[in-house]
Parts: C-alpha cells; structure tokens; sequence
C-alpha cells in the first residue's frame, strides 16, 4: 500500500470574507480526515490556517521539507493569493493540486463573499508563468463525488511522480546479445530523469545463489510456498534452485538500494545455473518487487510507474505482444515464459519448461478475464513517451507460458505506433484503469503521454470530474 502524505495549504486574500474562508478551510480539513487521507497541516504557523503572506510562507516550506511531502493541495476558500501559492509550489518542487469550494449564491443585496473560482483562474495563470505544473479539480463542492475521486486520483499522481523519481534498477547482467530493442541510455536515464542504474555482473548473482543455497531457511520456505500454489513439473534440486534464485535476487535488490530489476534470463544464466529465473521472477513480481526480462530496463521502469498508480495495490505484468488473434480483428496474444504473479493466474500455474528453452523454470498459466491498461515507457534520440491504453481480455487458442489474449478498439492502429517506435514488443499491463492517473503524471515526470486510442478528451474529462 502507498503511503502519501499531501501538505494541506488552504488560501484566501483580503479582499474577500476571512471568516468564510477559515470555515471552508475547516471543511476541508473535515472531509479529507473522513476521507483518510494523511496530510501536514499548517495550523501551528498562520494564525488563521491559511497562506496569504510570505513570512507564513517561508516557514510552510521549511515544514513541508521536513515532512517530505508527496505533493501539495491549495484550497482556495476565497480568492486565494496566487503569488504566494505560485511560490511555494515552486520551492517545493511536487505535484500540486488546485481546487476551490463552488460560490453560493450572492445574498439579497447582490454580495458575494469568496469568489473562490475567479481566484482559481488567478492562480492557473500565475503557476503558469512560474513553470509549475499543476492538477486543476473542478471547481465543485466538498460532497460531491468529483472532489473524492479528484483527490484520490491526485494521491495516485503523487505516488508515480514519487516512485518515478526515487527509481533505481538492479540490471543483472548486459542485454542479451541479440535483443538490440532493448538497449537504454544509462547516462541519460539519470540526467534527465535521476533514474539510477545498479549494474551487477552474471558471476555475482551466482555467487549469491549458492550462499542461499547453503544457507537454506529462506530456500526451504520458499520452496514450501511454491508447492503450495504451483504445480511442480521440475525436479526436486531444480525447484531448490529456482528458490535460490529468487532468494540471491532479493538479497541483491536490498543490497543495492533497488525497487525492481531486470535481468539477462538467456543464455549465461542457464549455463551457470542450468535454470530459466521466469518462476523465481514470479516470486517477486508476486510479492510487489517488479522484475522484467531480456535486461529490458525500460520495461521496469514501465513496471514500477504502473504499479504506482495503482497504488501498489494490484501486480502488474511484463507481456510480449505477440501474434494476432486467429479470429478477433482487434484481438492480440500477450505472453511470456513465466514471470507474471501468480495474483493474475485464472488457474493454478505450473512451473515446468517454456516454449524456445530446454531448462526448467518457466511458469504456464493462463491469466484472469478483466479489464485492463496496458503501458510502455521508452525512448531513443533524447525523447521518451508513454504509450498507454486499455483493453480487455478475450477467449483464444491455448499457448505455452503465462499468456492471455486481449482485444483493443483498433489494432492495426496500435501496431502502426508499436512498428514506428520509439517502443518495442515489450509492455506492462495491469488488471486496473489506470490510463488518466498516468496520462496526469507524465506532466510531472518530463515524459510524454501518447494513448494508443484517441480518447484523450475523455480522460482529460474523468479528471475534470465528468
């Protein structure tokens, strides 16, 4: 589960009613409390809990550093003071929420007491010019159902952005020889986007290997765990050694300061170790540890950004696109040799033998019916995008490996973007919808969204709150 934290900044300005704008502000506080979303308030530093002067705001930022705040929420309890809400924004450097409570109507004698919305338009413009990006909600009240999905959409913004930027891979071994599509600019990873890189080589994860193996607690229970939710098709020394390995990767990752990995899973790895790592793979996968194959690091960074927006709540998986459905138009086979969680298995999986290798280790399992996002984040000549869209599953043939058939809404559409790059066969999918949290953060993180359908007007609508 992701934990955010939101620093709660309520605004006003003079000119507008202060009693009203302390009582929205208290409203607010009210309502996110019943919302149980954590935020750092600052209370103990304006006198009236609202930004309207530099002093306050000095300290609020000093605070909210020290907090380590995910983000920033600026309800506008009247017209708010754009200036200082534009240059604590900036300081702060996180995603920034906007939104302001809906005007009553004006009373008998024709007087309004927040304008809260035309403070709105102030503030837009004004962050704006300081280059802040910014996540505008609706003008709307606090009951309504677009101020609980709009802040909830923001918490899931917040956790890319912080995942995103907090993002360091654990590259076991180069790329395999063969897989060109699935080189990456280490130095520009980290120059545009501080994403950090921990190459090990082959003989280093071997080692680790063999001390799992004669240390054997954490090797026998995990063991244990596979025969309990797999069908076992290997030998005995051969499931020990899959465990192994899952063990020796995990104690890698934490070695290195690691969120996901990729690994070169062919062909050193099964001269070493006489292994495919696909179900050693699935372990983590399955326990919130994204791992990718074919060194593809692109794909963990696609893995890890999926899995933030939904909140680390649901296992995503690395899937090739594959072939074309036999008989859907629209309908492709996303597949692997094994490394998707056991969570998105419609069946029990077995570990056993994949389809182009001889050694044992991959997993077979058809995936559960849903709906779905599908996600790619890649690059080449300096430019990185975001391919994202949805599908949903649909009956097809059997095949080997962990595999589902999915149908999209225009296929030769989505082969053309694939083919013209800058992607590859690889993609992230996830049994959530997750396309507007992502399309929302590629704002924050430098990166550009590109839906593979054109539906960008209905997203920008769900995050209006429509």
């Amino acid at each position: 589960m992701a934990n955010i934290v939101i620093g709660l900044v309520p605004t006003r300005r003079s000119i507008f009613s202060a009693p009203d704008a302390v009582k929205y502000a208290d409203l607010t506080r009210e309502r996110l409390r019943e919302l149980h979303i954590n935020f750092v308030d600052i209370d103990d530093i304006a006198e009236d809990g609202l930004l309207h002067n530099e002093e306050d705001r000095i300290r609020i930022a000093q605070k909210f550093k020290e907090a380590k705040v995910d983000g920033v929420f600026f309800p506008h309890g009247n017209f708010g003071t754009e200036y200082e809400v534009a240059r604590l924004a900036k300081e702060l450097d996180v995603p920034v929420l906007l939104w302001g409570p809906r005007d009553e109507r004006p009373d008998e004698n024709g007087i309004r007491l927040r304008d809260s919305q035309c403070g709105l338009f102030a503030t837009g413009k004004v962050l704006r010019r300081f280059r802040v990006p910014f996540t505008y909600m609706t003008n709307c009240r606090l009951e309504d159902k677009e101020f609980e999905r709009g802040t909830r959409t923001f918490l899931a913004v917040c956790n890319v952005v912080k995942i995103f930027r907090s993002t360091r891979i654990l590259q076991i071994g180069p790329r395999p020889f063969d897989f060109w599509s699935t080189m990456c600019n280490e130095g520009e990873l980290l120059e545009k986007f501080q994403i950090q890189l921990s190459p090990i080589p082959m003989p280093e994860l071997t080692k680790e290997v063999r001390q799992a193996l004669e240390d054997k607690t954490e090797v026998e229970q995990t063991t244990a765990y596979c025969r309990e939710n797999f069908k076992i098709e290997v030998k005995d020394a051969e499931l020990e050694k899959i465990a192994a390995l899952k063990v020796a990767m995990r104690r890698l990752a934490q070695r290195y300061g690691c969120n996901a990995a990729a690994i070169q899973c062919w062909n050193a790895l099964q001269g070493e170790l006489g292994i495919m790592p696909c179900a050693a793979n699935a372990l983590l996968n399955e326990e919130g540890f994204p791992v990718v194959c074919e060194t593809d690091i692109h794909g963990a960074i696609t893995a890890l950004l999926v899995e933030a927006a939904g909140m680390n709540e649901t296992r995503s998986f690395f899937a090739d696109w594959t072939v074309r459905h036999p008989d859907n138009e629209n309908g492709e086979l996303l597949q692997h040799c094994g490394p998707w969680p056991i969570c998105v298995a419609r069946e029990k999986p077995s570990i056993g033998y994949p389809l182009a290798f001889s050694h044992p280790g991959a997993v077979e399992a058809l995936a559960k019916e849903g709906e779905l996002t599908l996600c790619r984040f890649d690059g080449d000549n300096g430019e990185y995008s975001l391919l994202l869209g949805n599908a949903r599953t649909v009956e097809g043939p059997y095949t080997k490996g962990t595999y589902m058939w999915v149908e999209v809404e225009n296929l030769k559409r989505l082969e053309a973007k694939l083919v013209e790059g800058p992607y590859i066969h690889h993609c992230v999918g996830i049994h959530k919808d997750v396309v507007p949290v992502l399309y929302e953060a590629c704002k924050y993180i430098g990166v550009t969204p590109d839906l593979f359908d054109p539906v960008e007007e209905q997203v920008k609508a769900y995050l209006r709150g429509e």
